[in-house]
Order: structure tokens, then sequence, then C-alpha cells
């Protein structure tokens, strides 16, 4: 079967992580070796805001200016990976997506649209306290300033939350909820608990 794979937590939580070890996984027991669609969004955003165009300017000043990215503009940036690289025969995971409520309908309408069945929500928990703990030790350039940190933990319980919420209760969705903070071993062996990804 094709696996469709919906990664979800705070920012540190080891989301990365984790799809890197499932995608492995889902390859190497693949008899088809069917590629592996991977959409991270945080690196195409990352991308966008350091372009010249009016809407990264925008972009960039708001990222400058410790302001939320706006949806639309994060939709943008994963549909725009679907629509020109997604083929019928592709495994689908995703890292960094949705942000928000109405980010995970718009997700939901895509999924359907290309007729993906049984999609995956993996929600990586970990604590408030172990996220930022985890991000000022990891030092990246975003990572250093507490403040900037905060913020983005607002965001996730303001606004990512409300999504979890909507794909636990939605029966597209098969929902399942890790603990983010165990080793990364045993995070993994949870998640292929899980599922069976070698089918």
């Amino acid at each position: 079967m094709l696996h469709t794979v919906i990664f979800i937590g705070r920012s540190g939580c080891g989301k990365g992580t984790q799809a890197d070890l499932l995608k492995e996984r889902i390859a190497k027991f693949d008899p088809e070796k069917r590629q592996i669609l991977y959409v991270e969004t945080g690196e195409h955003f990352r991308r966008f805001i350091n372009g010249d165009s009016y809407s990264s300017k925008l972009s960039k000043r708001a990222y400058d200016l410790d302001e939320r990215q706006p949806d639309f503009l994060a939709c943008s940036m994963w549909t725009k990976v679907l629509l020109e690289e997604l083929n019928e025969n592709m495994h689908l995971v995703f890292d960094g997506a949705p942000r928000a409520l109405d980010e995970a309908e718009i997700l939901t309408s895509a999924l359907e649209f290309y007729k993906r069945e049984k999609p995956s929500i993996i929600y990586l928990n970990v604590s408030r306290e172990w996220s930022e703990k985890r991000l000022l030790a990891r030092g990246r350039t975003d990572d250093l300033n507490i403040n900037k940190i905060d913020k983005r933990l607002d965001w996730f319980d303001k606004d990512v939350l409300p999504a979890i919420e909507y794909f636990k209760n939605n029966p597209y969705y098969r929902y399942f909820e890790v603990n983010g903070e165990q080793p990364i071993e045993k995070v993994h062996a949870e998640i292929i608990a899980s599922h069976d990804y070698s089918a």
C-alpha cells in the first residue's frame, strides 16, 4: 500500500529525525521501491524568505519581527510541492504542516483530491519545557533567542493544538500520539508499533 504520514508536534520534538527513520523503513520494505515524496515546509520557508520577490520580502519582514507567517503562505509551500512533484505511485511524508486548523482542513481537501487512503497522523507529544530546552540546546540560528522560541511555542498552543484535535476526531485519519520525550529509538519503535509500515 501507499503510505501517507503527517508528523506534527512542537518545535524541537524530533519530527525531522523520526520522518527520516520512517522513510528509511518504508523504502526498505517496499518491494516495488516506490519513491517517497518528503514535504518539509520549514526548509521551503527558509529559502522563500531569502528570495527577492515582494512576497518574500514581506515574509522576511514578518520573520524578523517574530510574527506568525500567514496560513495561505504556508499552504502555498506544500501545495506547490504536491502540484509539481507528486505522482500517483509515491509514498507521502509531511513534516511541519499543517500549523493551524484551516490549514489542516485544506490539507484534508488535497489528500482527498489525490485519493490518499487512510493517512496517518503521528503527534510527537512533548511538553513546552522539554521543547524549550531542546531548542536552546541545538543552537540553530532561529533557536538562540528565548523570546523567539516562546512565541513559536505560544503559536503551537494557540493554533496547532486545534489542528491536532481536528485530526484526532476526523475518521478519515488514523491518529497516533507518541511520547516524544523518550530516546529516539524508543520513539521510532512506538511509531512502528502504531502501524505496520512494512506493508
